[in-house]
């Protein structure tokens, strides 16, 4: 779910490449505060603001659609005319809303054995919460739910810490200045350091959400894809029927009796180029994966899109099959899902049934965890197992305000804090269109914004950046614990009772997990250092003058408060203190070298991995105290 764009027109150019002049600016906004966009000059201008539908609309939409499933075995479960005349015995007994007069009509099939139905006229979420246990109290029904519709949800380091510069600097016109998510080492995921390894290549990405519109530094990286859409209200297309290809005729409403007016969003190519935005072509902005394929899935339009249709999409993009829509020719190795809907996920609702088939086609499925500020146990497909659950962070990495929050957050990606965070500081940028309605009538451009929508395309894209350096494809559960367990430290303390995963995305370090040893000449070796472990004191360490001894700790995600001491005895020892290196004398991350053994040496916000620790002897030594210690 995305909350905030900021469009930027980012010197569009003609069809023979040569820039137009010019940058022009525009904004739309979902429950934040006013935004700012960016003159050419860089100051700031004002924009309009609308206020379309947040995630907590769904619960006040009214019902008339159902997802029922019957029990293998039933006469109702492959036969639609024998359900339909079940519902309408079970609609006519119940007596809702007047009774006579609503009836049943089938929609369609689902690929994992449901059914939706709708009824005539739609019903409040009381009526329709009473037909639902009407339903349910059949024997021979598995599962009922509503088909609701779901929405899209829109540093410096220490001296020492980095000593070595990444090799792949892109030269995209816009990266340096306003894509701090890819790069900044307080808020961003550290990509640079990844790209020094790998691209993607040879990883699809599906993205389910709006659809994708033509741009010119994003189309090479784009296969076909698939409308999902099977309502031509929501799809602005002349038919019910699923198509190829997944074009973005544009959300934007302008019937209040259907949903909040709003122009549209373009989302599904924002977030696409996240993943995927061409690099280093001199050009536009970066992706993460630049040279990974998406797999565009148009599951939302006009008011938001189906439960059903994003299930069935699921299945589709991780290879598996649905009646009506032709086999995908290229299996997407993650899905990701910036949306949510206000229901909680159970072991037997139909998304879950989805990812389960993703999961077991070995698909990692990414979802945001939604901008509700609220616990995302009650938002579909955020609360559902199995999947890798993202909340956002701002530029100084603290929670944004919007973000879900819980402990199925599993780590937390850049979202962007808005206009509090300033621009471009406060906003993700990437490829947008620039139309308020339909995309023919605008111009592809760059644009900024904010929400767990951004975040998640970040931890789909270092999916696939993992997958392609891995020797052996890794499962969607070593996926999960892989990102968690490589997540980097909160710089800034996230309170207790609002959680947002393990620490923030690092794709150096979550490439660098996997990824080959180096072998040959030049390859550095591991340092041969004596383990210590946190808390525990080792004592009656002794040397000469000049001589030095070596010592590691592991220092998991999550860690706070890295100290090392040492202390008594006698003599005098300075200590050196590296990040997954050897310290020298002459380069190390941090020394202490004061007179004596009292030495001290503390990292606030640790990263995950190990450290090194060196004890040198100013003069002969004996008798010495090692300590390290974390939170």
């Amino acid at each position: 779910m995305s909350i905030h764009v900021t469009r930027v027109h980012a010197r569009p150019r003609s069809m023979f490449g040569n820039p137009l002049p010019g940058i022009l600016a525009a904004a739309i906004m979902l429950g934040l505060s006013a935004p700012l966009a960016v003159a050419a000059n860089g100051a700031p201008l004002p924009v309009a603001v609308a206020n379309p539908a947040s995630t907590s609309a769904a619960d006040r939409q009214e019902l008339d659609r159902f997802i029922v499933r019957y029990r293998e075995g039933s006469p109702q479960r492959h036969d639609t005319q024998r359900l339909l005349q079940s519902l309408q015995q079970v609609v006519a007994r119940s007596g809702l809303v007047g009774g006579a007069g609503l009836s049943v009509r089938h929609v369609r099939s689902l690929a994992l054995g449901g059914d939706v139905v709708e009824v005539s006229r739609p019903l409040d979420r009381v009526s329709a919460a009473a037909l639902m246990r009407s339903i349910a109290a059949d024997p021979a029904v598995a599962h009922v739910e509503p088909d609701i519709r779901l929405s899209h949800t829109g540093l410096p380091v220490r001296p020492g810490q980095d000593r070595v510069s990444p090799a792949m600097v892109p030269d995209d016109e816009f990266y340096a200045d306003y894509q701090w998510h890819l790069h900044s080492v307080t808020g961003g995921i550290r990509a640079p350091a990844a790209w020094d390894a790998t691209s993607g290549e040879g990883v699809v990405v599906a993205v389910l959400d709006t659809g994708i519109t033509d741009h010119e530094d994003l189309d090479g990286n784009v296969l076909e894809g698939y409308d999902f859409i099977t309502d031509t209200f929501l799809s602005r297309r002349e038919t019910d029927e699923r198509v190829a290809g997944a074009h973005d005729y544009g959300d934007w409403n302008d019937d209040p009796t259907q949903c909040p007016v709003s122009p549209s969003s373009f989302h599904g190519t924002h977030v696409a180029g996240t993943v995927a935005e061409a690099t280093g072509n001199g050009i536009g902005m970066a992706g993460v994966a630049h040279d990974a394929r998406v797999l565009p899935v148009r599951v939302l339009g006009r008011c938001g899109g189906y439960l059903s249709d994003i299930a069935d999409a699921v299945v589709w993009a991780s290879g598996g099959s649905v009646d009506g829509v032709p086999d995908n020719a290229n299996p997407a190795e993650v899905i990701n899902m910036s949306l949510s809907g206000a229901a909680a996920c159970g072991a037997e609702s139909t998304m879950q049934l989805a990812i389960d088939a993703a999961i077991a086609n070995g698909t990692t499925v990414v979802v945001a965890a939604g901008n509700d500020n609220a616990d995302v146990g009650g938002f579909t497909p955020a609360s559902c197992a199995n999947v890798v659950t993202v909340g956002a962070t701002r530029i100084g990495g603290g929670r944004a305000g919007y973000s879900n929050y819980g402990a199925r957050v599993d780590l937390s990606g850049p979202g962007g804090g808005g206009s509090a965070d300033g621009n471009p500081g406060g906003y993700v940028w990437q490829s947008i269109n620039d139309s308020a309605t339909s995309p023919e009538l605008g111009t592809p451009t760059y644009g900024g914004m904010a929400g767990t929508s951004m975040a998640a395309p970040h931890v789909a894209g270092v999916v696939a950046l993992v997958q392609s350096v891995a020797e052996a494809p890794l499962a969607p559960v070593e996926m999960r614990a892989l990102l968690k367990d490589t997540a980097r430290p909160f710089p800034v303390e996230i309170p207790a009772g609002t959680p947002v995963g393990s620490g923030i995305l690092d794709a150096q370090a979550a490439v660098t997990a996997v990824a080959e040893p180096c072998e040959g000449d030049e390859c550095e070796p591991v340092p041969e250092a004596t383990p210590i472990s946190n808390r525990v004191p080792l004592t009656g360490l002794e040397g000469a003058v000049g001589e030095t001894q070596l010592f590691s700790i592991e220092v998991p995600a999550g860690a706070s408060g890295l100290s090392f001491i040492s202390y008594g005895g006698s003599g005098d020892v300075s200590l050196l203190v590296s990040f997954g290196t050897e310290p020298t004398t002459d380069v190390a991350d941090s020394r202490s070298t004061r007179p004596g053994n009292n030495e001290t040496i503390r990292v606030a916000t640790p990263q995950a991995g190990t450290y090194y620790l060196k004890v040198v002897g100013v003069k002969a030594f004996a008798g010495v105290t090692l300590q390290a210690r974390h939170n």
